[in-house]
Formats: C-alpha cells, structure tokens, sequence
C-alpha cells in the first residue's frame, strides 16, 4: 500500500488538485504521473496533463492493463475538456471493455459517460440518449450522479423538454452538494443560469422580445404557424418541416411571417432571398418560380397569395404567424454558439460539430475574428479560438442536433 498515493487520490476526489500536487510533484513513477495529470486537467493546464498522463500510461507494466486503461479514460476527458474531438473515441471504446473486463464497473461506467457527452456535444442526441439509458443511475456515487443528471438535463435542453431539464438540475444540484467538488458545483450552476436565460426572440405584429427555453416550449406547443429562424424550421399543427437545405426559400417564408398579417413587397423579397437591390425582370420570374416551390412545401397548413404590391402569407388554421429568432443573429452564429462555452476550440473540432469543412469554419472564424467577436491563442495544431460568452443568453437553439421532424 503507498499511503501517499492513497492521500493524493483522495484530495483529487474531493476536487482539491492542489492538495495532490502536494503530495506527488516529485515522483517520476506511473501512479504519481497519472495523479499529477488528473491534477493539472483539473487546474485546466491540459496540454500538461495530455503528456503526464501518456507517460503513465507508458510506465505501467504489461500486467497492469487496468491502471493504463484509467490512464486512457483520463486523457479522453481532458480531449473532451479541451474540445479535442479528434481525439481517438475507439481508443476510449476498448478501454472501457478492458475495465468491464476487469470488474472496475465505475471506471467504465465514467467511460461511457465520456462517449455520451461528447456525442451531446456534437448533436448527436439519439446516440447519447441510447447510452445514457445503458448506465445504471442507481449504482452511481454522488459525483456521477451529478454528471449523469447534468447529461439528462443537456438533452432536455436541447429537445425543449423544460420541465424535464429543470428536475434533472434540481437532482444534479443535490448530488453535486453531497459530493463536495467546487468544480462540479460550478457546472451545475452554469447550466441552471443557461436554462433561465433568454434563449431566442419572438418577432410578431411589430413585437419584437425575448423569449425563455419553456416560453419557446409553449411557443411551438401552441396553434401559432412559427417559423423557427433559429433552426431554420416551420412549425404548424404538430407539424415540424425543415428548410435547412433550401435557404432561399427559408428566407422568402420569414420575410413573409415578419409582414404578417400584411404583404412583403417584390422588391424586399428579391433583396432578401437573392440579394438583388432592384428587382428585374429576370428576379420577378424567379421569385414566382420560388413562391410556387414554397407553397407546395406549405401546403396544408399556410397559402402564399399575390398581392398588388408582392406576396402574403396565409395560414390555413394557426391564429397567428410568429418568427422564432435567434437572440443573436448573424451569418456564423452556428460557430458563436458552440464558442459561447467559453472553452477553447480547434478549427477541426468545430467543424466536426456542425458538421461543416474546416475550410468553410476557417472562413467563419476569420470573419468573426475581423469582427472582434473571436480570437485565438497558439499557433500550428495547438491554435484555438475563444470567445466570451454572450452575457444573459443562451445559445442551447442554435447548436447542432437531429430533430425529429420531415
């Protein structure tokens, strides 16, 4: 037994890595290092922690598969922290199976709460409700407990099931007491303040004012026709269709929902979809040809008529037509929310989150970096870009997912 192994491991348990450091700075031998690594992922130093926890997993012998594979596990949560999402996830897949194997159930357990947040981190919230549904809550310490709620109320979020998201924050917050760790507090707090912040604008009759995740909830659960800027989604009788791909119709239909009950003039229309200052004759026929593309997209639930003056919109059954809009606007505000965590992000971790080129990101950050709404520390690979978080919002409506809709 190496009590002063035992003493760092507790401090680090207890969220105090300083109190680890302490005891293991200068010891050079596997279990020291990999403690030194967690110790310095928890100070947020993690390109340190990234090399100390590699040169343990180096030290420890063929026989110790169990100790390497934690070593593993901890270097996927500092990618993770770091927003390194290129970081190998099969290598963090078969150290869970050599931990599973071994009968150390919590570490793999903390594994596949890796996989799961990464897979909430970048949209992908069938997968992370299918893992999160595999771990067994009922056996977690309060730590994990903590991390599990925090999980259950990301997807919440993330599928506007507010009330759901507000008890798995109520429980996170009583876990995370009982645990005692100042960063995992910390966390939970930041989430709740997202959950209470304004999330998007509600832009009707002239009326133009911000609007909570569950006031956007009862928004879309109402007979309003909403066209969802923020996803680029129309919602209407329990309906959900998407116009991600087809942007020059998405924009015909908001310039129509903002002049709602009246019409939108020819002219504002062509500047809106095409970016024409005049309308030709050439953008008249095109824009006929669009409106005829979008009321067969509509069909069923609004018209589109010609009017003296261009188009208007005509619901078939909602009382009113609302633009759910994004709090901020902007042509990169995809990139803006992912950076609004305040974590520091690499060009290809953010491309993988939205799905998008690195190049096409590049331009994004580049013009947000103009703009002075982003900038970057580092050069080479270990460039990455930050941003403050935007105060009072909450960017939950403009991150990546894949909504059950048509």
């Amino acid at each position: 037994m190496d009590s002063v192994i035992d003493a760092a491991a507790r401090a680090l348990a207890a969220g105090d890595p300083l109190g680890a450091l302490r005891r293991v700075a200068l010891r050079e031998d596997a279990r020291a290092l990999a403690l030194r690594g967690i110790a310095m992922a928890q100070l947020g130093e993690f390109v340190r922690a990234k090399a100390l926890l590699r040169r343990a997993a180096r030290g420890f012998g063929p026989k110790e598969a169990i100790a390497r594979a934690r070593c593993v596990v901890a270097e996927a949560e500092v990618a993770l922290a770091s927003r390194d999402l290129r970081w190998p996830a099969s290598a963090l897949v078969a150290a869970r199976a050599t931990l599973k194997k071994h009968g150390d159930r919590a570490n793999a357990d903390h594994a596949r709460y890796l996989e799961v947040r990464r897979q909430l981190l970048i949209g992908r919230l069938d997968a992370a409700e299918r893992g999160l549904a595999e771990l067994r809550s009922a056996l977690l310490t309060p730590a994990s407990r903590a991390v599990h709620e925090l999980i259950v109320a990301g997807i919440a979020m993330r599928r506007l099931r507010t009330k759901a998201a507000r008890a798995a924050l109520a429980r996170a917050e009583r876990a995370s007491r009982v645990a005692r760790i100042p960063a995992l507090a910390a966390e939970v707090e930041q989430a709740s303040l997202a959950l209470n912040a304004p999330a998007a604008r509600r832009v009707a009759g002239g009326e133009d004012r911000l609007l909570r995740l569950d006031e956007v909830e009862a928004l879309l659960a109402s007979r309003a026709l909403v066209v969802d800027a923020c996803r680029r989604v129309v919602h209407a009788d329990g309906r959900a269709v998407s116009l991600a791909k087809r942007p020059v119709l998405f924009a015909l239909l908001r310039a129509l929902a903002e002049a709602w009950p009246g019409d939108a003039d020819r002219d504002g229309l062509v500047l809106r979809a095409f970016g024409a200052r005049r309308a030709d004759d050439s953008h008249r026929a095109r824009l006929r040809v669009e409106m005829g593309r979008l009321r067969r997209v509509l069909r069923g639930t609004a018209g589109v008529i010609a009017t003296k003056r261009g188009f208007a919109l005509e619901p078939r059954r909602a009382r009113e037509v609302v633009v759910l809009a994004p709090p901020v606007e902007g042509e990169h505000a995809a990139v803006l929310a992912l950076l609004g965590d305040g974590e520091a992000w690499s060009s290809s971790a953010l491309g993988l989150a939205l799905g998008a080129s690195q190049r096409t990101v590049q331009r994004a950050l580049d013009a947000l970096a103009a703009a002075g709404k982003a900038h970057a520390i580092g050069r080479g690979r270990a460039r990455r870009w930050m941003t403050p978080p935007v105060p009072g919002f909450t960017t939950a409506l403009l991150l990546p997912s894949s909504l059950p809709i048509d």
